[in-house]
């Protein structure tokens, strides 16, 4: 029998090179090194462009269809775009700032600027479609990048953000640019290729900034991050180098995922340009409402890699189970499922096995990798069969990946070619991010899956920033405790929020699912948490959720002892979730307060559901 996970052609061997310290600290490194890359993203586009100019290459719905361009129709527009940018004579080192949601003239732009060295920046959507603030985070973004020029899909749909923001650089508009006063239509800017196109190409060299990603804002304020050229190159050429197969056959991508983030931008979108892959962008999203695209578009397309986040894959998973042609869309001709941009509940992960297990009798090959913005991304990939979900692979060939010891844990830190140079125009973060020895700090914890046996891998252990202890000095692990309790709890808890520092008992704040809601039939689906709680069924579930973690994991520092049903899902808004579907702890117990308040409260009141109620413990 075939067995895919032990053939080169297709993964890299589970090897890993392992220097320990007389302080305690160790140091991973792949022992392959890292092979030469491109010098700029655009040599991508000029190689694939010879080699298969009549390959599809992006593709987006219109009307009941797809919309196709090949990759030499993209060349010839990007070329003429391209044009129209040098014309316009912008302000060198600044970025084109997107504003908008995914779609292909915002691709066809950014590959213009990348080709003649304009860095490119885009936010997230929610920084410009939610004006009732005034739009200050877009005004401080804005204020951080200085851009050179600003675009949006629609002059109708962003006009006020851009009135209230009043930019000082052309607005570039490719719909109903009327709407915005004095705005360039982006048909304008097709211009005939010139030489001049060509002579700015090569010029770009492996430090020159291609994008400007701003940080989620997990750990503190967003901040602009430098991604290079060669960074973006390296981290590609490593990610081949793992996972061989993208080399080998056809590369076909359905994402979602914002290029407002560097899983969808440099990630997602990079991978399918490197290898000659065709990206389908997806026009649904992980939410009610509009799941249900996605799923018509998975049905249409039959990718052959698919990726999520988490929280994608816990909304599309009720799809699966119930509608078999989904699911042999999803897993029929696929080579590899991914999660990324937060840990994977156990739970989740077994579920979409059993799901691919119905429809094909090839094992499942489910990956992640690891990293941040700062490192474009990729630190650590999963290119060996691993059986559970949070364990985050081995270092990329090229990257070393340090352990120093930091209270009960190893804090993980990075060094490499695809490591950042620095923020932008932000000297003290800069330099604070880097240790003495140039490796970035990224604040994610990580511990051998086997001491004895380090090519198994490295397992995800939580970040650093987020732990806290208990009243009795013990530590708590917020990202491991989180998946658990997600696990544990499911199918009823879409995310939830641990809380408990200087407290004596963990208790959580929980995200209901519409299953949970399920239990009561229709008078459910419009109940508020506290109702939810009052209700036998609800209580008696999400108890024995509570009871098997315990059960599992009997140490206080390891469970939660109580928890509430929040009445409304994570805010995008204001920032207690990320478009990637990461529950920023901290501004969700900010924004949560009152509901931290009941769960401590001296007299608890009957929508705190307890761990007693069926465990036997005092909580």
């Amino acid at each position: 029998m075939y067995d895919f996970y032990n053939d080169p052609a297709q993964l890299a061997p589970a090897q890993v090179l392992r220097e320990i310290r007389a302080d305690g600290s160790f140091i991973l490194k792949s022992p392959e090194p890292l092979k030469p890359y491109a010098r700029c993203i655009g040599e991508w586009l000029e190689h694939w462009v010879t080699v298969a100019p009549e390959r599809p290459y992006l593709a987006e719905r219109r009307g009941n269809g797809w919309f196709r361009l090949s990759f030499a129709q993209v060349r010839q527009r990007v070329g003429s775009l391209a044009q129209g940018l040098l014309e316009l004579d912008l302000q060198p080192g600044r970025p084109v700032l997107m504003l908008s949601e995914n779609d292909i003239d915002q691709a066809l732009l950014s590959l213009a600027a990348l080709h003649v060295g304009i860095p490119v920046s885009t936010v997230s959507v929610a920084y410009s479609r939610n004006t009732s603030g005034g739009c200050s985070k877009l005004k401080a973004i804005i204020q951080v990048l200085k851009p050179a020029a600003i675009f949006v899909s629609d002059g109708d749909a962003y006009f006020e953000a851009i009135r209230l923001t009043r930019p000082e650089c052309p607005v570039l508009v490719a719909r109903n640019a009327q709407e915005i006063p004095d705005a360039l239509a982006l048909p304008l800017l097709y211009k005939t290729e010139t030489p001049a196109v060509m002579a700015a190409f090569h010029r770009i060299e492996g430090d020159t900034p291609a994008r400007f990603l701003m940080t989620s804002g997990s750990t503190g304020a967003p901040k602009a991050v430098i991604n290079t050229h060669g960074m973006l190159c390296a981290n590609q050429q490593a990610i081949a180098q793992c996972w061989r197969f993208v080399e080998q056959g056809e590369v076909v991508v359905l994402d979602w995922l914002p290029w407002s983030h560097v899983f969808g931008a440099n990630h997602n979108f990079n991978l399918v340009l490197r290898n000659g892959g065709t990206l389908y962008i997806d026009d649904g999203l992980p939410l009610p409402g509009q799941i249900d695209r996605t799923v018509e578009n998975i049905k249409s397309v039959k990718p052959t890699l698919f990726f999520n986040v988490p929280r994608g894959y816990e909304v599309l998973l009720p799809y699966l189970e119930r509608d078999e042609e989904l699911s042999e869309a999803l897993f029929g001709r696929l080579r590899m499922l991914f999660y990324a941009a937060a840990a994977l509940p156990q739970s989740s992960w077994d579920r979409l096995v059993a799901c691919a297990r119905k429809v094909s009798s090839e094992p499942l090959f489910f990956a992640t990798e690891w990293g941040s913005t700062e490192t474009s991304p990729v630190v650590t990939n999963v290119h060996f069969n691993s059986n559970r979900a949070g364990i985050i692979g081995l270092p990329v060939p090229g990257t070393e990946l340090k352990f120093v010891p930091s209270g009960d844990k190893l804090e993980m830190r990075v060094r490499g070619p695809s490591v950042f140079p620095r923020y932008l125009d932000d000297p003290v973060n800069s330099v604070a991010a880097f240790d003495e020895e140039g490796f970035y700090r990224i604040g994610d914890a990580g511990r051998l899956v086997d001491p004895e046996h380090p090519e198994l891998g490295v397992q995800f252990d939580g970040r650093v920033t987020e732990d806290f202890k208990l009243t009795s000095g013990t530590w708590v692990s917020v990202g491991t405790l989180r998946t658990r309790l997600v696990s544990a709890l499911a199918p009823y808890a879409s995310d939830c929020v641990i809380c408990g520092h200087d407290r004596d008992v963990i208790a959580a704040l929980v995200y209901p699912t519409p299953a949970l809601r399920e239990l009561l039939g229709r008078e459910g689906r419009t109940m508020n948490g506290s109702a939810l709680a009052m209700c036998s069924e609800v209580r008696l579930a999400l108890c024995a959720g509570l009871q098997s973690l315990a059960k599992a994991y009997p140490a206080s520092s390891q469970h939660a002892a109580r928890l509430i049903i929040l009445d409304s899902p994570p805010s995008l808004a204001d920032g207690e979730i990320t478009d990637k579907g990461y529950i920023n702890q901290r501004a969700a117990l900010s924004l949560r307060a009152d509901a931290v308040q009941r769960l401590y409260a001296e007299n608890l009141g009957q929508d705190v559901i307890l761990l007693a109620e069926v465990y036997g413990e005092t909580a």
